[in-house]
């Protein structure tokens, strides 16, 4: 596929690395020619300098055979300009914006409807960031947690620990003590290193398991790997930004929740646009404000801000004096690691999260959700089986006899409001959601080609 990506950001230099290495015609655009030449470097990409939203731009860049163009500048009014004019000159097929401001997403239907500016697709980090955030509140023992087929299932990482019913037992027990339970372990990080579990694989304290279980039962699959922790009731959050901003607009009727902001307008925005919510007005890495807030009675602290070293110390010093759990927003890579092996629970990067939502858009054949799993190693990605026995890969077939790719496995099949995980002897069906499990993404254009529907296929 022909991409153009405007914006050689974290974000669009992530998404250039990921869509090159699936063999993607990629063109990065961005105004910074010393960060632009630093990508080429290493990507085999086309770059091109100057501003996405101009015409001639645009046309260097491959605007009249681009098959996509997504836009992930700094800039809203940038990305919205961009897309409005690829589709004006071009008819480029589909066009992705990244749009932060509220002041436009509050407006979205009249702005982007069929009369409005020409995009396909927005994008909000920010609302991106807040639904995975909610997502592990309501999962605390949880390490990340993403929704497939509608919520009706999802995929959790979690931290084996003991008290676990399963630690130190193999996979295969899970069934004995569920047995009324859809759910399957689908992976295992062990020290850093992926092992593709089978039956006999014993869980040990501290792997990174990766489970796939229906919703209702999520709770009860975290018990098998480790003792389930107290709802969080108390929470502390560093930073009155856009994300803490809509976070605690989303929780707050039902959790306990203080917000510490350094800047003084915004605690005076805060203050008018929260309900139950108390804005305090300091530095989240005030050992003092942390003590008089009851820290160490604060059932979860999460560090918020813009600032990967200020998330970082606030994260760090909160779970010092006492937070049960932390988490802390990181952007830059290289920091993820580190973070993960200190004492803060939760690095979260919002790159990773914003990547994912973009990927399911460029993926071929009937792909509808696509969700990177530990900071991108592996993907959970979910398609929609079409066609018959004849012109489809899946459809009429046992799963035992699909060919999927190495290091790739079924996981689930979503069948209606059924939830049934794979098994050898189940029958795909038209209009099953499949959600597939891989762990080398350099195969992942042959899981995509699984859903592509034909004329005919032997």
């Amino acid at each position: 596929m022909k991409i153009i990506i405007l914006g050689a950001g974290q974000v669009g230099g992530t998404l250039a690395s990921h869509l090159v290495r699936e063999d993607n015609d990629i063109t990065l655009v961005d105004t910074d020619g010393e960060q632009l030449h630093s990508l080429q470097e290493h990507l085999d990409i086309r770059t091109i300098e100057g501003n996405g939203a101009h015409p001639d731009v645009l046309e260097a860049a491959g605007g009249m055979d681009a098959e996509m163009l997504v836009a992930v500048t700094n800039s809203d009014e940038i990305n919205m300009i961009a897309c409005h004019v690829a589709h004006a000159l071009y008819r480029t097929p589909q066009k992705i914006a990244r749009v932060r401001s509220m002041q436009y997403l509050t407006q979205q239907k009249r702005l982007f409807g069929n009369d409005g500016i020409a995009i396909d697709l927005l994008i909000s980090p920010e609302q991106m960031v807040k639904t995975a955030i909610k997502s592990l509140l309501e999962q605390p023992e949880a390490l990340q947690v993403v929704d497939m087929a509608d919520g009706k299932v999802q995929v959790v990482v979690v931290k084996a620990y003991y008290g676990g019913f399963l630690v130190g037992r193999a996979i295969k027990e899970l069934r004995h003590d569920l047995p009324q339970v859809e759910a399957r372990i689908i992976a295992i990080f062990r020290k850093g290193q992926s092992i593709f579990p089978t039956p006999e694989t014993i869980i040990e304290p501290d792997d990174e398991v990766i489970f796939i279980a229906a919703h209702e039962d999520i709770r009860k699959v975290l018990k098998e790997l480790r003792k389930l922790d107290k709802p969080i009731k108390r929470l502390i959050i560093a930073g009155g930004g856009n994300i803490g901003l809509r976070l605690v607009q989303a929780i707050e009727n039902d959790i306990d929740v203080k917000i510490i902001e350094r800047d003084l307008k915004r605690v005076d925005m805060l203050s008018h646009s929260l309900k139950r919510a108390v804005v305090l007005q300091g530095d989240a890495a005030d050992k003092e404000l942390l003590i008089d807030e009851n820290i160490q009675e604060t059932d979860m602290f999460l560090a918020l801000t813009n600032h990967d070293e200020a998330n970082i110390m606030s994260a760090l010093l909160a779970k010092r004096l006492g937070a049960r759990k932390t988490l802390a927003i990181v952007s830059r890579p290289a920091y993820v690691d580190i973070v993960e092996n200190s004492d803060i629970d939760i690095a979260l990067s919002p790159q990773q999260i914003t990547i994912s939502g973009l990927l399911a858009h460029v993926r071929r054949g009937d792909v509808v959700n696509v969700q990177s799993l530990r900071r991108g190693s592996a993907e959970a990605l979910e398609g929609i089986a079409r066609g018959t026995n004849k012109t489809s890969r899946l459809v009429g077939r046992k799963i035992s006899e699909i060919q999927l790719p190495p290091g790739s496995l079924i996981a689930a099949i979503v069948r209606g409001e059924t939830v049934m995980m794979a098994e050898e002897n189940l029958t795909i069906e038209a209009m099953d959601h499949v959600i597939v499990f891989c762990f080398d993404k350099q195969y992942i254009h042959e899981v995509e080609r699984q859903f592509q529907v034909g004329l005919t296929f032997f």
